[in-house]
Order: C-alpha cells, then structure tokens, then sequence
C-alpha cells in the first residue's frame, strides 16, 4: 500500500516540476512514507529524521512525513523533529500541491510545521491525477482502503479510517492506463482487499470476485493478484474465482495471526481455527495448485506455551509456501496495549524463532518441490549477471533465469520456463524452448 502511495505521490508532485531522485542529498523535498503497524517501523522514523536534519540544513531542502505514523504521531512527530516542515496522513496526500504552496508563502518566516491528519469528506482518489510514471511490468492498484474489523493490535482502523472500497468503473479506468504503460501484471490492494464492495456500473455492489472477472475482461492483462485478505471475507463467490478464472494468479495470503482459539478471540479476529482450516479445504478443493501465505504474531499478551503450540500444529497441517512472522509489538490506543499480562521480550524471541525455523522449513520445500517442473514466468528486469533475466512465477517467486537463455526476450512476456534449483527465496530456470534446442544439440 505505501509503495502505491508513493508512486501517487509522485504523481501529485510532477506538475509542480518534482521529479525522483535516487539519493536524498540530491533532493528538494524529501518524504518519509511511513508504517505504524510495528513499533521498530516508527522507530526507524525518528531515526531517520535526524538523519535527513544535516540535509536539510546544507540543501535547505524539505522535508515531510507522510503514512501512518504521521496520521498517528503527528504532534509527537513535531515535537521530537520541530525542523520537519510537513506531517500529513494517508488520506491527505492529494493535497500535497495546496501545503506546498502555503510553506512557499511562508519561506523565510520561523513557523510551526504543516499539519494534515483529517480525515476529508471526500475520497483522494477523487482528486489523484494521472499516473505520470511508467508502472512496470507489475503494477500496484489500490481497490480499497480502511478497515472496520478492529483488530485489537492493530492501528489500522485509526491511521487509515474506516472501511472505504473504489468505484468498479474508477479501478477499471486505472487498470486501463496501466496496462497501456506496459503493465501486464496488476496486484489489487486493500487493507482488506477481500471486503471490498464497490459501486457497480450496471447499479449495486460489486465484491472482489465480480471485480476480478471485470478487469480479467481487459486485452492485455495477463495475471491478477491481490493481497491483503482477512478470513472473514473468503466467500463462496472469491474461491469460485480461484477455480475458473485463469488470469487469477493460484497464490493467496491469508493471515491467520494465531494458532489458538483463545488468542484469536482476544485479538478480537471473528473467525475460529477450524473456520481457517475450512476455508483452507475448500480454497485447495477449487484450485489444487494454490500457494498459502499468512501473517502471525508471537507472544500476544497471555499467550500461553499451549497457545503457541496450538500455532505451529495449525503452521504443520497447513503447510505454507512462505509466511511473515513478527514479535507482538504495543501500539499506542489499541486495546490490545492495555493488557497487563505482556509476554516477556526473551520468550516472545524464543518462539518467533521457534516458528521461523518452521516456516523456514516449508518454504524451502515448497520451492524445493518446484524443481522439475514447467511454469510460465513473467519476465521483469534483466539480471545482474550478461543476458540473464529475472521474472516472477505464478506463485510470486522469483525466477533466474540462465544467461544468454532468455536473449531477445523482451521485458514483460511470459515465457514457459523449467525449474533446474532452489534456493530460500528464489528459483533457477531456463526456457523450455533453449532446452529443448540443447537436447536436439546432444542427440546429434
């Protein structure tokens, strides 16, 4: 999500005359795009900023904070680093034009910095223009924002506001110019992408099944995915998808956060395990070939040795291609911050090693079991190494493959390729079709 915003943010910024740099002594104005879902993440912020102060002093250059963490700490943010000129949220970015020309008016003047985290009335999105910057062969679309589940670790519901989905015919129009700037693959994004309901063009709703089947419809895009989804969003409409609809990419990441009944209980989740595992059967009954991913969090408070070992027997009968794991971490005003029965750091440590190692070990054999077979990959960029290409498999690894084998093929095509090695977070391929010339080669 942040890295859509950014690019949106550049965006806003380019008819202004802004245009990216690649390091921060060479810039103008400088945005710290921020995450206030981990307390190490806004840490990193402040840290940051003292950095970035020495810049602004020897290239009176600008600086903001952006996201979360501005939305949540802006006053904080202001008192820690009074010499930040701009603290807006991530519903304000749109407005980015209007608090430039204001600080441009001010200049010279000693004035408190700019501070925007209302929440508008009406949707950004309303107001972004254009995307001015080539999007890649893999894009990002952002569907839906905010969340109504309130999760009681989670700052998401504060930061980002509530629940809000995209008109269809709006998404589709984005799809559009995207794919006419050479996007093939598109990743529809929400923080709960699977909640979306957005205003059909015939009247109505449309969920994410309906929207996936609209934009399969355009010339020219070859995968979808889309990411974040919660449990209690997987209907019987979304896993039909996975079954009939080829463009779906056969990966999903569905967090679960906990093994254990009585902690997803207190994380104020709404499902059950076995309700996970149901969805999980029928998920694989629709798409056999389905790639798992999730989230969880260690040491929740009062999360017992049992509760945790209720998490890696759920890690074990799942069986993931890959999972994020982190440290229960206390964000100021969640609920969850108020629980007087916190898991010690040395325990919560254990166990997310614990888990890690687990996960480590499916991930590994996920991509080990991919060896020998023929997948079709989407080329990206070219490697590090003469006429070697990097691309993406269906299930979001990423694919080497062999120098001089792909030799013109252009970025963005979608070649068959066989899986030779792998390795923790990749895979060695080389196309079908050089192998084959190499077999015809020996044979003669």
């Amino acid at each position: 999500m942040n890295v859509y915003d950014s690019a949106r943010m550049a965006d806003v910024l380019a008819p202004l005359g802004y245009s990216p740099v690649e390091e921060a002594k060479d810039a103008d104005l400088i945005i710290l795009n921020t995450c206030h879902i981990r307390e190490k993440a806004a840490e990193k912020v402040f840290s940051d900023l003292g950095r970035l102060h020495g810049l602004k002093i020897a290239n009176r250059a600008l600086i903001a904070v952006a996201g979360c963490v501005a939305q949540a700490e802006g006053e904080e943010i202001v008192r820690r680093a009074p010499y930040v000129d701009m603290v807006f949220g991530p519903q304000t970015y749109h407005r980015l034009p209007e608090m430039l020309a204001r600080l441009d008016r001010r200049r010279g003047a000693a004035a408190a910095p700019l501070v925007d985290t209302e929440f508008p009335p009406e949707p950004k999105f309303d107001h972004l223009p254009e995307a001015a910057q080539p999007p890649g062969v893999s894009a990002f679309l952002s569907i839906q924002e905010g969340c109504d589940k309130f999760c009681a670790f989670c700052v998401v519901p504060y930061t980002r506001g509530p629940e809000y989905s995209r008109p269809a015919a709006d998404i589709e129009s984005e799809a559009r110019r995207l794919i006419d700037a050479g996007a093939r693959e598109i990743t529809l994004l929400g923080q709960n992408v699977n909640a979306y309901r957005g205003a059909a063009a015939e009247g109505g709703t449309a969920g994410l099944a309906a929207l996936i089947r609209r934009l399969a419809r355009i010339e020219g895009l070859a995968r979808i995915r889309y990411t974040t989804s919660h449990p209690r969003d997987v209907d019987d409409a979304l896993v039909a998808a996975h079954a009939n609809e080829p463009k779906l990419m056969p990966h999903l990441h569905l967090p679960v956060q906990s093994g254990s009944d009585r902690i997803l209980a207190a994380m104020n989740r709404g499902h059950r395990v076995d309700a996970y595992l149901r969805i999980v059967e029928r998920l694989r009954r629709a798409r056999g070939d389905i790639a798992l991913t999730s989230d969880f969090i260690v040491g929740f408070p009062g999360e017992s040795e049992h509760d945790f070992a209720l998490t890696l027997a759920l890690v074990r009968e799942v069986r993931y291609a890959t999972a994020f794991s982190f440290k229960y971490s206390p964000r100021p005003g969640t609920p969850a911050s108020l629980i007087e029965d916190q898991v010690p750091e040395a325990e919560k440590e254990t166990r997310l090693q614990a888990l890690q190692t687990l996960l480590r070990e499916q991930q590994n054999e996920f991509n080990a079991a991919c060896v020998g077979r023929v997948m079709p990959v989407l080329l990206e960029k070219a490697g590090r190494r003469a006429g070697q290409y990097v691309g993406r498999s269906p299930y979001l690894q990423a694919v080497h493959l062999t120098p001089g084998d792909a030799g013109g093929q252009p970025i963005g095509r979608i070649v068959e390729t066989r899986i030779v090695g792998a390795g923790p977070n990749s895979l060695a391929g080389t196309l079908v079709v050089a192998a084959a010339r190499e077999c015809a080669r020996l044979e003669a």
